[in-house]
């Protein structure tokens, strides 16, 4: 044992590390360990093997406590308390680990066996002798006192056990603890190191629900700790905890008596702040945002002390503004954002009467806090912003979502005044022409507009057209400005699609903006928004769009995600044009793309052709994905177009057709080429997929064609790309008999193929396994004939490759009674072997449902197939005996309506075949 703890502390090498590891954890739990942890205690050996000891110690008491005789338990009590008198004076870490295991031996003990633990404990700690000095004994006590709470917590007692303990006696035991603690806290001569183990100790102790009222003295003592630096953080953290209990809300009494005591703290929490302690004010911050969010409302409702309360929330108005930069010069202003939202929570809870007169008294308090979390918004200056570092910066955008969530929140109470209110401010610096205002003060009210915007319905609003009217006047001269203004007109898209008369003005900006890199992310998403909502309002603007995009587009100045985003967004422009304008426009935008293809198609393969041919048809793909004229004439009902209003539905193939019949031969080509790799094949099936998706029967023209080349694909080099594009091909065609032929030859091609390298190693294949199973799932009803081709082969697949999807189809197939006579034996046989131990335990529930439906709708059937199929010796285990599996029938049997009854009862059997029943691992992990 020494030898295997010497290399597990010791030796670098992590093969030898690992293996003692192992060898210790199985003596830890081995028989052997109640007497080799004794001995592993003695004097002479190092803290490390003593702490392994002591480890060892806990592990058996806490995890094996049936194990130990009644007769013994008090004499491991003796044992541990006198162990716990020699390391008082020792290796903190094994004092630790010995207080855990005494506390965990009570907490098995209490209330019948050891009814006064902790008063024993105490008494024990108290009494003279053992060369052990007082201020020892009295550490080693209050540790002792300290972990016994924490131990309930982690403990692996019942359910019923915790209550009783919990109840009947830890909560009888605070009786004892609580004036050992105050009379520790209030001796004036008590060393620090013992003040801050007492104020430790009432952390633990509350977070076992003592009642405030309980605890209220000890309570007051922490804000006398407050001043002490070596107390504060423990006396933070103990107030609270306290004060943070569920249960604390009934004590209003004593909650009253804490306002005073938090405000008092003020003095403190301004002298922190100007002389820079942010570890201060962040915990007194703690101590006033745990008051208020935990109890505004009980304090609310206590009217006659309504001074004292908005004192309070005015003492967290001044946490959320303290001067700095977050999270750079301050962390704590992102405390209190969840108290704003407690608070108004509760406000507009009361019923009409006595929610106006808080909102007399909150409304500007709220008013307030917009200008707080506006200011606290703002950017630093230029050369600031710039030496932070990437990790701070992303912290700050982070932050300034949370002021955004907030506000928008915020909005619900203030309602258009606040709209009405930033309107009026941001007028003031843009008008203001005597006193030049930073853009960052700019920004932050944009900002405000541009939070509330994005989630109220700000249409009915009579401020936005001078909004509009102001953006035109900022002088735009930083990036950060830049794009907020952009994301601004991003979130008034809905409303410029009611006022379409002001796209004139803001289209401008937007295309400016499109060919700078730097506002890639939020030029290209405004547009987008744009064109979404303002499709029917944007054809006079629609080539200059195009030419616009394509420009920027050549220059290859935004990242891939972003030329994605904008051509979504020309998909979306396009969708309102007549077919004629769509297909010039569709030749001018995509006529180079399909040149370069052509000029990438003729290339050897190579990483860097590859990587333009996946972003051409990435391009494609998304451009389609948005491109959809069929809702034209249900959509342009809203539309002030009279032309898109009026224009009859379109002749011919739909303008993505008719692209993707030109393109077709040259995607065959790329095809030929680029076969054996899974990310072409699957930039190439997106292109269709995502055209499907959105044309739905206006792709027909395509079926045939599409449904060949599939075929082909699948057949020269299988991948799960093509089954995802087959399932959205049966989807939506295989219901119409024009389409039914090519439809049902490629399903059939598909499977044939599939099952042929599934019988080779279907293990091999995890991709083409799930995306084959969701294929199966979606048609099994449909075409019962095809699983000729092999339905037995893919019904075992289903179990036993233990996938998601394969459950799902094996539950299809079991509800479908043709199928389940002619094979359910088969699907019975695979339920059983994989209850039995063939597939993951996280997968029982699935298995049981597929029990429960054929239970349900086959009990005939289902009741001979069990009975033969349990008679095979072993089978579905060797650890299940003939009596357990013919309870497990009659249980099954019984089952036809609960279904979660049935659940059960295969958990409890799988984990009879896995050996795991009856363990404490099943205890802790499995049940």
């Amino acid at each position: 044992k020494h030898w295997f703890l010497c290399v597990l502390y010791y030796d670098p090498n992590i093969e030898n590390k690992n293996l003692a590891q192992k060898w210790l954890m199985q003596a830890q739990v081995s028989p052997q360990a109640w007497q080799f942890c004794w001995a592993l205690l003695s004097p002479d050996k190092v803290p490390e093997i003593q702490y392994f000891g002591a480890s060892a110690l806990h592990t058996k008491i806490s995890r094996y406590w049936s194990d130990i005789p009644s007769d013994q338990y008090e004499t491991l009590k003796t044992q541990l308390f006198s162990q716990i008198a020699c390391f008082s004076s020792g290796s903190k870490m094994v004092l630790t680990r010995l207080c855990v295991a005494l506390a965990s031996l009570a907490l098995n003990t209490m209330p019948e066996v050891w009814p006064g633990a902790v008063p024993e404990m105490v008494r024990v700690f108290q009494e003279e002798g053992g060369g052990v000095d007082g201020r020892a004994r009295c550490l080693a006590l209050l540790e002792l006192l300290t972990v016994l709470p924490e131990e309930f917590q982690t403990s692996r007692l019942p359910q019923y056990r915790k209550g009783q303990v919990r109840g009947s006696a830890l909560g009888r035991e605070w009786g004892s603890v609580c004036p050992l603690l105050q009379q520790l806290l209030r001796q004036g001569d008590s060393p620090g190191a013992v003040k801050a183990r007492v104020l430790r100790c009432l952390s633990s102790w509350v977070l076992l629900d003592v009642p405030l009222s309980e605890s209220e003295g000890l309570v007051e003592d922490c804000f006398t700790a407050l001043p002490d630096p070596e107390l504060f953080d423990t006396a933070v953290e103990a107030i609270v905890n306290a004060i943070s209990q569920p249960d604390s809300q009934r004590y209003v009494n004593t909650l009253l008596k804490l306002v005073p005591q938090v405000l008092s703290l003020q003095e403190q929490l301004r002298e922190a702040v100007q002389n820079g302690d942010m570890e201060t004010s962040h915990g007194i911050c703690r101590i006033a945002v745990a008051l208020g969010e935990n109890h505004s409302r009980a304090l609310l409702e206590q009217v006659e002390h309504w001074q004292g309360f908005l004192a309070l929330v005015n003492m967290i108005m001044f946490c959320t503004g303290i001067p700095g930069h977050y999270p750079v010069n301050e962390t704590t202003s992102s405390l209190t954002l969840t108290f704003w939202y407690t608070l108004q929570d509760d406000i507009m809870s009361f019923d009409s009467e006595r929610q106006a007169v808080y909102l007399q008294v909150y409304r500007p308090v709220y008013f307030q806090l917009v200008d707080v979390l506006l200011h606290k918004a703002q950017f630093p200056s230029d050369q600031e912003y710039a030496s932070w570092s990437s990790d701070e910066k992303e912290q700050f955008r982070i932050y300034r979502v949370d002021i955004s969530d907030t506000l928008m929140y915020v909005y619900e109470m203030l309602g258009a005044e606040l709209l009405s209110n930033l309107y009026e401010k941001l007028g003031r610096i843009l008008t203001n022409t005597e006193q030049a205002s930073s853009w960052q003060h700019t920004e932050a009210l944009l900002y405000g507009f541009q939070s509330i915007a994005e989630t109220i319905d700000v249409n009915y609003s009579d401020v936005i057209p001078g909004l509009i009217g102001l953006l035109l006047r900022i002088n735009i001269n930083n990036v950060q400005l830049a794009d907020t203004v952009m994301f601004t007109i991003g979130a008034l898209a809905e409303w410029l699609a009611d006022h379409p008369v002001m796209l004139s003005s803001v289209l401008p900006l937007v295309l400016q903006a499109l060919g700078n890199p730097d506002l890639s992310v939020s030029s290209v998403s405004t547009l987008k928004k744009i064109c979404r909502e303002c499709k029917y309002d944007l054809p006079p603007y629609a080539s200059n769009i195009v030419a616009v995009s394509r420009e920027v587009l050549s220059k290859q100045i935004h990242k891939t995600s972003q030329c994605m985003w904008l051509m979504q967004a020309l998909g979306f422009l396009l969708s309102a044009l007549h077919v004629e304008e769509i297909l010039r426009n569709l030749h001018s935008l995509i006529t180079p793309y399909i040149q370069q293809l052509e000029k990438l198609a003729d290339e050897t393969p190579n990483p860097s052709n590859k990587l333009a041919i996946i972003h051409i048809l990435g391009l494609l793909s998304n451009l389609f994905t948005t491109l959809d004229i069929s809702k034209q004439e249900d959509e342009s009902g809203e539309s002030t177009a009279p032309p898109v209003k009026t224009a009859p539905p379109p002749p011919g193939p739909n303008p993505v057709v008719v692209v993707l019949q030109q393109v077709f031969a040259l995607i065959q080509t790329v095809l030929s080429k680029w076969l054996n790799d899974s990310q072409v094949v699957e930039a190439v099936c997106a292109i269709f997929e995502k055209s499907v998706k959105t044309l739905l029967h206006d792709f027909a023209p395509m079926v045939s064609q599409l449904s060949e080349m599939l075929g082909q694909m699948y057949s020269t080099i299988p991948q799960a790309s093509a089954l995802d594009l087959t399932r959205q091909m049966v989807h939506i065609f295989a219901r119409e008999t024009d389409h039914f032929p090519p439809i049902k030859a490629l399903f059939e091609l598909v499977t044939s193929v599939t099952l042929s390298i599934f019988q080779q190693g279907p293990r091999d294949h995890p991709d083409i396994v799930d995306s084959f199973m969701q294929l199966q799932a979606q048609v099994c009803f449909w075409f019962l004939i095809s699983f000729t081709l092999g339905f037995s082969l893919v019904l075992s697949l289903s179990l036993s490759l233990a996938h998601t999807h394969s459950l799902k189809l094996s539950l299809s197939l079991s509800c479908c009674g043709l199928v389940v006579q002619e094979n359910g034996k088969l699907l019975l046989q695979a339920v059983l072997e994989a209850i039995g131990g063939g597939s993951s335990r996280s997968l029982m529930e699935q298995f049981a449902e597929v029990l429960f439906s054929l239970n349900k709708h086959c009990f005939p059937l289902l009741t001979v197939w069990l009975k033969e199929a349990l008679q095979a010796q072993g089978f579905p285990s060797t650890r299940v005996t003939t009596e357990q599996k013919d309870t497990f029938t009659q249980q099954i049997l019984r089952e036809r309506v609960n279904k979660r009854r049935v659940k059960d009862i295969v958990k409890e059997f799988t984990l009879v075949c896995r050996g795991l029943h009856g363990t404490e691992y099943a205890a802790e992990y499995c049940l």
